[in-house]
């Protein structure tokens, strides 16, 4: 049968933005292939310095559409001052966290320092990373202006200024703090301002303080009535350096026919394939980096059963269909909404039911939410399944396997085997050591043939003790936590 699967992209993208080829290499090296619709209209913008106001959701990629040019400006200026050069404004410290790593990670090859400041931390680190000289800060209204009537910052350098979730800020109260910051600021400096709705008291800020400003608006996609398939959606809330883990943990419970295991970058797609495969799993890459031969290879062999899990990029999120296809695991949460649709999209087709599982990190709430209310679909939230689950799910096929067995045609051949070890032994026992024959080879040799078992449960361990799944997952979990990034346009 002929695949009518629509070519997967191969186009980076960024290059044609006019983006600094270290902010390239760096996007390269991070994984990233293609720019969102935002970054594709909003980088050239700012890249010539105009002032921007863009209406965009959260998820679709605002942090990178602001950070890659903003950089790219600073390192041009080549001179490193003490007073911050770029001021950037968000309504929360779990975001002003987020974006002060996203610019250090983007710009670290170009030398630029960031400095995150929010509430609920120390005045004085902040204040010693001031003295000693910072090019971007990231900062909570409250926290910044507590810091300029201290006199501890001085904004008479900026010549960048970013209102990120601009409409969240001013539902939290901080109007009058954002218009006080700004005035502070030069007159003449580029100011770029993100919101997800366009109320009148946001375009009331932008006359009052962007000079001319581009407008761009970035619609959702929308999704037909009807069309999100029959799936059941399950999301587990895992600290990134657990996720190998609890990924072991929810292969063996669910046992896959087969599966696409969804992560943000190619970078992690083919470190995960790598370990997967070290499980002795049939794994298989699937990601924009590969050309188009090599990607209908892999369609080709998950179609024929000769691969159980595919890990992939989003590329992989449109055009396949997989008749046995059974489950749809989000090793990274999908930064849009959008994204996570189609993703899920791969199973539950046809009228068939399927599996999206979702390992989402404690601070991803917020986008697990946002994925809800675009979808009008309930994601719950469940406890990560433990050892004597897994053992107790084992079991239970053990039990289905036997009740399978006991209509088959062909039972009679071994009746002169049972008869004769039921001359010597109990015949319950002699069941009993069948059924433990049975289960250990399912655990050793697993559903596909090849995945090792998860181990026993075992007695509860000091905390300090990592659990360890299948083969030794939990000894690789912390590494691979630490390579890898998170999507730029988060």
């Amino acid at each position: 049968m002929t695949d009518k699967s629509p070519p997967l992209s191969n186009n980076l993208g960024f290059a044609a933005l006019g983006l600094d080829k270290r902010l390239l290499e760096v996007l390269t090296s991070l994984g990233y292939e293609e720019p969102t619709p935002i970054q594709k209209e909003a980088i050239p913008i700012l890249l010539s310095g105009r002032d921007l106001v863009g209406q965009a959701a959260t998820g679709t990629g605002k942090t990178a559409a602001f950070a890659l040019p903003l950089i790219q400006r600073l390192a041009e200026s080549k001179v490193q001052k003490i007073l911050p050069r770029a001021l950037i404004l968000l309504p929360t410290r779990e975001l002003a966290m987020q974006v002060a790593e996203a610019v250090h990670r983007y710009g670290r090859e170009l030398n630029i320092r960031v400095l995150p400041i929010y509430g609920g931390q120390a005045y004085e680190p902040q204040i010693r990373s001031l003295q000693r000289g910072v090019d971007v800060v990231v900062a909570t209204p409250g926290r910044a202006l507590d810091h300029l009537r201290r006199g501890t910052m001085k904004l008479t350098g900026i010549t960048t200024v970013v209102l990120d979730e601009a409409d969240e800020m001013l539902d939290l109260g901080f109007l009058e703090d954002i218009e006080e910051i700004l005035k502070a600021t030069p007159s003449e400096r580029q100011v770029m301002l993100f919101s997800a709705t366009m109320a009148p008291r946001i375009a009331a800020i932008a006359k009052r303080h962007l000079n001319d400003p581009v407008r761009i608006n970035i619609e959702r996609e929308k999704v037909a009535a009807g069309a999100s398939p029959r799936v059941r959606q399950t999301a587990y809330i895992v600290p990134r350096a657990h996720k190998l883990e609890a990924l072991g943990r929810l292969l063996d419970l669910e046992d896959p026919t087969s599966a696409i295991i969804f992560c943000r970058t190619r970078t992690e797609v083919d470190e995960l394939t790598e370990v997967l495969r070290a499980h002795s799993y049939r794994a298989e890459s699937l990601h924009g980096g590969m050309n188009q031969s090599q990607r209908e290879r892999v369609i080709k062999r998950l179609k024929a059963g000769q691969a159980d899990l595919v890990v992939a990029t989003d590329v992989a999120a449109r055009g396949l269909d997989i008749d046995h296809l059974s489950h749809v695991i989000n090793f990274d949460v999908p930064s849009a909404p959008e994204a996570y649709v189609h993703r899920i999209g791969r199973v539950g087709r046809a009228g068939r039911e399927g599996v999206a599982l979702t390992l989402a990190q404690p601070r991803e709430h917020r986008l697990l939410s946002n994925i809800e209310r675009i979808t009008k679909q309930k994601i719950n939230i469940s406890k990560l399944p433990s050892y004597a689950d897994v053992a107790a799910r084992k079991l239970e096929q053990t039990k289905q396997d036997v009740q399978e067995s006991l209509s088959a045609t062909d039972l009679d051949r071994y009746r002169p085997l049972v008869e004769s070890l039921a001359n010597d032994n109990d015949i319950f026992q002699v069941a009993l050591a069948a059924l433990r024959l049975l289960h250990i080879s399912n655990e050793t040799q697993g559903r596909k043939g090849g995945a090792s078992a998860a181990p026993s449960p075992e007695p509860e361990r000091p905390r300090q003790q990592q659990e360890r799944p299948r083969g030794g997952y939990g000894e690789r979990s912390q590494g691979h936590g630490e390579r890898s990034r998170n999507n730029p346009g988060y």
